[in-house]
């Protein structure tokens, strides 16, 4: 049973951790980095690395998205982002970089990013987009938040997107409304031929609920990051161990219920570092989100600015608009090195790599089963 603490009289609040939490122990064996596969698969799709962008107009572009395909992982593009919205991206994104570093008023660059999510979805432009990535061979992927899911959905599958991600900042399979048909994401999955990834969940109920509406994956956590504001704005945190952890126990608990069905958990929140990574993987996590820690790459089209999707929210943004010193690394060198930086900002998939043979682990699934302990 965990921890129930007493935050008053007659009420509780259960005990949860962040990934600073907790700490990897070492087992009795080490091997070889060389011998350690960071291979993984959710459907048909095999990838080389666990790692799957966060979907940001800050990270993602139709480049980018074919970039991190082409070195083993999965970009994901924003299906309402500005991609969709207007042809000069690169323009209209510099422009928001541009008010976020000259004036001090944080609101400025919001208002803008605002400004412009209100032009209207333009799926001609949205096809393009995805056609540039389908053409490269990698696999194609876009998000859709599950307001707009149903009305999108059959024009990103005509434009080729194999995998769909349904993502807010909070998801839920039973949503409540007084007008209109909610989406009922049981029926919509079902009624699909590619995979979907649903999320962000933050406990073990609401794992399992999505997880029994058909979802091949389910995505914990909302993009926590020195950007993200959620909590500040709702009062809603996800410490993202103890999250992941519920996670894998619902999927745990969910390969019993249907004979043999796995779901995949994927981790989207509080991965700064390597170590961040390996610990999520660690704590039950199939695979990362990774927004924040890819800003800095020369291929990110905000160059070193990064703000989550729910920063251009027309009445309650979630995000601020962060910059970080940047760098000259490319995504390559952010993922694989090599790296002069001594705190694992860089070599991403380096670290997790010596983390799991500095174990003795030789692949993903194993590495769920490491030893964990609690700092202090």
């Amino acid at each position: 049973m965990r921890d129930q603490v007493e935050i008053g009289m007659g009420r509780t609040a259960m005990r949860g951790y962040d990934l600073d939490d907790v700490e990897i122990v070492p087992s009795r064996r080490t091997r070889s980095s060389k011998d350690v596969s960071l291979a993984w698969q959710i459907d048909a799709y095999r990838f080389d690395i666990p790692a799957i962008t966060h979907p940001t107009d800050a990270v993602v572009s139709p480049a980018s998205a074919v970039r991190m395909g082409e070195l083993g992982g999965l970009g994901v593009l924003n299906a309402e982002g500005l991609w969709a919205r207007h042809t000069d991206v690169e323009d209209k994104i510099a422009d928001v970089v541009r008010l976020a570093e000259e004036t001090s008023d944080l609101e400025a660059p919001i208002a803008r990013l605002q400004e412009l999510h209100s032009a209207p979805i333009r799926l001609d432009l949205l096809s393009e987009a995805l056609r540039q990535v389908k053409d490269s061979g990698v696999t194609v992927a876009a998000r859709v938040s599950p307001q707009h899911a149903e009305e999108l959905t059959p024009d990103l599958l005509a434009a080729g997107v194999e995998m769909l991600f349904v993502q807010g900042t909070i998801i839920s399979a039973e949503h409540v409304a007084r007008d209109g048909e909610p989406l009922n994401l049981k029926r919509f999955i079902n009624e699909l031929d590619v995979p979907v990834v649903a999320g962000g969940v933050g406990d073990y109920r609401t794992a399992m609920h999505l997880m029994r509406t058909g979802a091949a994956g389910v995505i914990v956590g909302f993009g926590q990051s020195r950007a993200a504001t959620t909590t500040q704005v709702l009062g809603i945190g996800v410490p993202m161990a103890t999250a992941v952890a519920d996670a894998a126990a619902a999927r745990r608990d969910y390969l019993d219920e249907t004979g043999g069905r796995y779901v995949h958990v994927i981790a989207d929140g509080g991965l700064s570092y390597s170590g961040d990574i390996a610990k999520a993987i660690a704590c039950g996590a199939d695979a990362v989100m990774l927004g924040e820690a890819l800003s800095e790459s020369t291929e990110s089209p905000a160059q070193g600015y990064y703000w989550t999707s729910a920063a251009a929210h027309p009445n309650l943004p979630r995000s601020e608009i962060v910059g970080f010193a940047g760098t000259d690394a490319d995504l390559e060198k952010m993922l694989f090195g090599p790296s002069s930086d001594p705190y694992g900002t860089m070599n991403l998939m380096g670290g997790l790599r010596r983390a799991m043979a500095k174990t003795g682990y030789r692949d993903l699934k194993e590495f769920q089963k490491v030893g964990l302990m609690l700092r202090g």
